[in-house]
């Protein structure tokens, strides 16, 4: 009676939620999931990766202020200058030789343009703009994961939600089924044995639906996860589990988008690209530099009196000729891996193919089961009536009843089972060509 009153309260429970179909399902977790909103922190952070590298572009502008005090003779000599300070008294020898402490505050603002670097600013862009597109395939096989959970949370919910008013309807039966037998029972055409067995079968459908209301309470749990949501949240699922069809099966087309639409393939060969831009840099180390730097300069005796401005301009080339052979290293470094990188972009590409076969395998498959399960229903509750009849009339034993009983059970559970397979089975098989969005058909 408790398993009872609490599936009553449950039940009043859900009438106050508002219905949540499959796509709007979908549409929450893509919003609230935080697995979609790490893919998208990411994403964005190659975008700052990108203006940060663009930046190589743009002059570099720095200040400091330094304050010293020595009488190093050679330093008070150049800041004397620098301070336009000097006189003919500095020239004395003893003024060379022994100065006094001098005083120095340096301001200076300096800026630096690099106007030929061999490369490396342009292979850095490309580099962070590559990244920018691997951040886009993860956010996007993010997303396509997180659908394909939503539905299989979703369906399973569903799924438990079906497999529990089968546990009530077998009960309702099983309930009928005893109070017929103690009817005939008491009038003598059966006997205390086959009211006995119809009272352990009883117990062992209530068993099945106390077992099957704490899944239902598990696969809620988890179709909240699915959706990002709070776990204890009560939703009202309206989508049916019923089959769907898929448009255009066959296995080549599927391989074809799997190839050019999967974010595996597709950042297997963004990895390609990235492996070369990086080594292009590591070439473009072997190329010498060639750097604008001009520097604003004041020095003073005092923080703001006493003092004068100096300024530079200069061009600078730097070309490292030989250091150990570490740049030519870097570059077979590189190119090993751009080797690699392309090897694994094939690897990839087998294994989107394998995975395509699987799912569409396990797709027919589910197709066939749905149809199978669904005959064999049929032919479970036929033979259950027929039985029912036989053994009103003491044509068949309470063992025959029961036996058939537990069939018609089974073969429910069975046809729900497949039925959620073959939805699920549809969307993975859509997930493995790389199709999958929140627009496919097989949300429908």
């Amino acid at each position: 009676m408790r398993t009872v009153a609490l599936l009553l309260i449950g039940s009043v429970t859900l009438l106050g939620q508002p219905p949540l179909s499959l796509k709007q399902a979908v549409e929450i977790a893509l919003r609230q999931h935080p697995q979609v909103q790490a893919a998208a922190s990411s994403r964005q952070a190659a975008d700052a990766r990108i203006q940060a590298a663009r930046g190589g572009y743009l002059p570099k502008l720095h200040y400091s202020e330094s304050f010293q005090r020595t009488n190093n003779p050679v330093y008070v000599f150049g800041a004397l200058l620098t301070q336009a300070r000097f006189t003919e008294r500095n020239f004395a020898l003893s003024e060379l030789n022994r100065p006094d402490f001098l005083n120095n505050f340096q301001s200076q603002l300096a800026l630096e343009q690099v106007v030929y670097d061999g490369g490396l600013t342009r292979q850095a862009v490309r580099a962070a703009e590559l990244g920018r597109q691997v951040a886009g395939e993860e956010e996007r096989r993010a997303r396509q994961g997180v659908i394909a959970a939503v539905v299989r949370a979703y369906f399973g919910a569903v799924l438990a939600e079906e497999s529990l008013k089968t546990a009530q309807e077998a009960v309702r039966s099983a309930q009928a089924d005893l109070e017929r037998a103690r009817a005939m029972r008491s009038a003598g055409l059966i006997t205390d044995a086959d009211v006995l067995s119809l009272e352990v079968h009883l117990a062992a459908m209530r068993e099945q639906r106390i077992r099957r209301a704490a899944d239902l309470e598990v696969a809620r749990a988890a179709l909240n996860e699915a959706l990002g949501l709070p776990l204890d949240r009560q939703h009202a699922l309206v989508t049916a589990l019923t089959p769907v069809s898929l448009p255009a099966p066959e296995l080549a087309s599927y391989e074809r988008n799997a190839v050019e639409q999967r974010p595996e393939t597709r950042q297997a060969a963004l990895a390609v690209r990235l492996a070369e831009a990086q080594t292009a840099t590591a070439r473009a180390a072997l190329l010498p530099q060639v750097v604008f730097r001009s520097v604003f300069e004041t020095d003073r005796q005092r923080f703001v009196t006493r003092g004068a401005a100096n300024w530079l301009a200069a061009v600078a080339l730097r070309w490292n000729l030989f250091n150990g052979f570490a740049d030519r290293q870097r570059v077979r470094e590189a190119e090993h891996t751009e080797q690699r990188a392309e090897a694994e972009r094939r690897r990839a590409e087998a294994l989107v193919r394998l995975h395509v076969r699987q799912a569409y395998a396990a797709w027919q498959a589910a197709l066939e089961r749905t149809e199978v399960a669904k005959a064999a229903v049929s032919q479970a509750e036929e033979s259950l009536r027929i039985t029912k009849n036989r053994y009103e009339n003491g044509l068949a034993t309470v063992t025959d009843l029961l036996r058939t009983e537990t069939a018609v059970l089974e073969a429910r559970n069975r046809h729900l089972a497949a039925l959620y397979d073959q939805r699920v089975a549809a969307v993975e098989l859509v997930l493995a060509a790389g199709m999958l969005s929140p627009d496919s058909p097989v949300l429908e």
